[in-house]
């Protein structure tokens, strides 16, 4: 049985958890689309130490023994972030080796001049600013829609990807410089692209056929999706969304298989939401308590450090993201940051320019504008850190969760109530009835 995982809301719902809880009943964990601008945080305990591992390229299975990592085709890849990633595995002790990281032939790099662009171009946008990482993401994404762009292929033939990197760099150079902007170095370019091609061309192979062969042999997949719905190009808040198809069509387009593969799907949500740079967001709270659920539940970037916005759980994107992607259930995280709550709102509907809808806009103003309409609930100011067992929870806990499962329209697999591996309610039955007999560590 293949597994796809998938943000639900505006990205940093804590997928890095749930991907590294489940990846040891996987043979292989795909990464399928997004950049080096998502970041998923994964803790381990070892010996009585906390381990942190943030990844940011590599499927969050690298740290486990016998899984695959792949990335998939429709991911976009900066070689220097991937190589310093890998070197900061291996000096934590994790192997990575071309029998364990498989690279798609097919992805697109992320090179110097993709980074300087997104940089000159964001700034010009002034006010208009969609709040990107600057990581090269978008320009790179624009390259191969515009069928210039350089693959991961093109590593393993230096003498053709010198002569496209100089073409390229050439062009881009005459864009920055009409912006206003320096021009990069070509000859670095071309060094450090034959450093490149020597480091990752062993890593390098056709990720398509590889995984559609596997598959047939039996062997699982576990599919990893970097960002979430209401960032997807598409389905998000445009114009303030990510670069690529971050819902459920991504995982096919970007690992290379067909929609009948994909198997279960599973959204990742928090008890409450957030959300890094510009946009809407309607349950956004501008006050200390949004400052004490930051604090509390560490919500600050894990690939750029930035705080993160915060507010009540917003049910209209839960519903939207159970409906786009075809959620079988959900994992929902951090229920323990809500502990001392003496009451809870949950946004159950907007009102825009004085008309109640439970459906998301298509236009971001109008989004700017959607006044939350809350449903309060009481909270249970009991602690939950580390419970792992329901029936444990207290009862105003279990009954917050109830409606936040009815008003999403999908039941929650699993519930995390700290960063380790063994602080996770799981519904094994549920998990089974989708053909899921998982042993967690």
């Amino acid at each position: 049985m293949n597994l796809a995982i998938i943000g639900t809301q505006w990205g940093d719902e804590g997928k890095g958890k749930i991907v590294d809880l489940l990846a040891p009943n996987f043979d292989i964990v795909v990464r399928y689309q997004g950049g080096h601008n998502a970041g998923h945080t994964v803790i381990i305990r070892k010996d009585g130490v906390d381990q942190k591992f943030v990844l940011h390229l590599i499927p969050s299975g690298i740290t486990h023994p016998g899984s695959t990592c792949v990335i998939g085709n429709g991911v976009v890849i900066d070689p220097r972030a991937l190589l310093e990633e890998i070197a900061e595995l291996r000096k934590k002790g994790i192997a990575v080796t071309p029998q364990n990281l498989l690279i798609s032939n097919r992805a697109h790099l992320i090179l110097p001049y993709h980074v300087a662009l997104d940089r000159r171009v964001e700034s010009h946008r002034g006010s208009n600013a969609v709040g990107t990482t600057m990581r090269g993401i978008g320009p790179a994404y624009e390259d191969k829609m515009a069928r210039r762009g350089l693959r991961a292929g093109d590593l393993t033939d230096v003498p053709s990807l010198l002569e496209k990197l100089s073409v390229n760099a050439r062009q881009a150079n005459s864009l920055l410089t009409h912006l206003g902007g320096d021009p990069i170095d070509e000859n670095q370019l071309l060094a450090d692209g034959k450093q490149w091609a020597e480091l990752l061309a062993p890593h390098i192979t056709d990720t398509t056929y590889y995984l559609n062969d596997e598959s047939r042999k039996g062997r699982s997949l576990l599919l990893e999706g970097a960002q979430a719905t209401m960032l997807d190009i598409d389905h998000g808040t445009y114009p303030f969304v990510t670069s690529s198809n971050s819902t459920i069509g991504g995982a096919c387009t970007g690992a290379g298989i067909p929609p009948a593969k994909v198997g279960t799907t599973i959204g990742v949500i928090k008890a409450y939401t957030t959300r890094v740079g510009s946009g809407p967001f309607p349950t956004e709270l501008h006050d200390k308590l949004g400052e004490d659920i930051r604090a509390k539940g560490n919500e600050y970037g894990a690939s750029t450090g930035r705080p993160r916005r915060c507010g009540w759980f917003d049910a209209v994107i839960a519903r939207y993201a159970v409906m786009v992607n075809g959620l079988d259930a959900l994992a929902l995280t951090k229920l323990d940051v809500l502990d001392d709550l003496a009451q809870i709102n949950i946004c159950v509907g907007y009102r825009i320019n004085g008309v109640e809808t439970a459906q998301v806009p298509f236009d971001a103003a109008a989004m700017e504008v959607a006044e939350p309409i809350y449903e309060t609930m009481p909270g249970w100011q009991q602690p939950t850190m580390g419970i792992s067992n329901f029936a444990e929870l207290p009862e105003k806990a279990q009954t917050y969760l109830a409606r936040l499962s009815e008003l999403s329209g999908a039941p929650f697999a699993f519930i995390s109530t700290g960063p380790e591996r063994n602080e996770t309610i799981i519904d094994t039955a549920l998990l089974a009835k989708h053909g899921l007999e998982l042993k967690i560590n």
